[in-house]
């Protein structure tokens, strides 16, 4: 990519999309085509085509998607399964129709089995069975990162499949039931402080254990590959994250530390803990020369500093 190119972040408001956009911009690519939902819905082929055809973009960032946690996953799984299959059908098949040098298309971790063993290589995907809870959302991801492979192997298209693990920063979903687990206990135990809350009660039993990406290395990731990489190298796909976990319960309790919350945490253990474990192998990506450079402790204050700051969609 040059500084000059015409360049599609789908999804520029959410959580992956203003990260890329913020790598972009300090990376001096002064040509970003950013378009809002109002200006653009990704669900309207139509839609999608006439900007393509009218913007003519050389490089894509598919980073839009619907995303949730276990209670969102659970409650729309239709929605969720429709609306990121719509999305990534739609992109994918006009950044070919258009002739898009390059697009980069996010998965993510869920699209592994329930029981894969850990760490997660990429080489486990469709191996055994999902994890029921999200099924609905890794179905569709598992359609579109196929559908990148399938476009290359037919038409010679340079479409990169990328998989990373869970992902936190700023312009996160802070929503207490339907965002993810991390700003969903931010905004839990910041409440719970501000209103002197006795306890916080957290889902599960907290000894899942995740993995955990600050979203500007994520963004850091993907222009890496998208500058020095191609599909035909990487291969299907190709692991983001930092190839270390960490439990629930460790951290909720962290979370709780960095907020300042002095109460009580009591853990329903009628709710689900959902994939005993994720933590992906990440050996080829660091085997290119990439790392992560924010460590846990650094992106959660930086993301709770974010949700002061009014940051993330309340």
């Amino acid at each position: 990519m040059k500084p000059e190119n015409r360049i599609y972040i789908a999804g520029h408001r959410g959580l992956v999309g203003s990260a890329l956009v913020r790598r972009l911009n300090a990376k001096g690519y002064n040509n970003l085509l950013i378009r809002s939902h109002s200006e653009l819905d990704l669900e309207r082929q139509a839609d999608i085509e006439r900007f393509f055809e009218q913007t003519r973009p050389e490089y894509v960032f598919m980073a839009a998607a619907r995303v949730g946690g276990i209670h969102a996953n659970h409650t729309y799984p239709a929605e969720f399964i429709y609306d990121n299959l719509a999305v990534s059908v739609h992109v994918i098949h006009s950044a070919w129709k258009y002739g898009v040098k390059k697009l980069l298309f996010l998965g993510s971790s869920c699209i592994y089995p329930r029981l894969a063993p850990q760490p997660m290589k990429e080489e486990y995907l469709l191996t055994s069975p999902l994890e029921p809870t999200n099924e609905a959302y890794a179905v569709a991801k598992i359609a579109g990162l196929k559908m990148c492979r399938y476009y290359n192997a037919q038409y010679g298209t340079d479409f990169l499949a990328v998989m990373p693990t869970n992902l936190f920063g700023p312009a996160d979903n802070y929503h207490p039931e339907n965002s993810h687990v991390l700003p969903a206990l931010i905004r839990r135990f910041h409440e719970a402080r501000e209103g002197n809350l006795p306890f916080v009660t957290a889902w599960g039993t907290g000894q899942a254990r995740r993995e955990f990406l600050y979203s500007d290395d994520l963004a850091d990731a993907c222009v890496f590959l998208m500058e020095n990489h191609h599909a035909c190298d990487l291969g299907e796909i190709i692991n983001i994250g930092t190839g270390e976990d960490i439990s629930i319960r460790e951290l909720t309790e962290r979370v709780a530390d960095t907020v300042g919350y002095k109460g009580e945490i009591r853990w329903d253990t009628s709710k689900p803990d959902g994939t005993p474990q994720k933590r992906l192998d990440v050996s080829r990506l660091r085997a290119l020369g990439w790392s992560p450079q924010t460590s846990l402790a650094a992106g959660l204050r930086l993301t709770y500093g974010d949700f002061c700051s009014g940051g993330g969609r309340r």
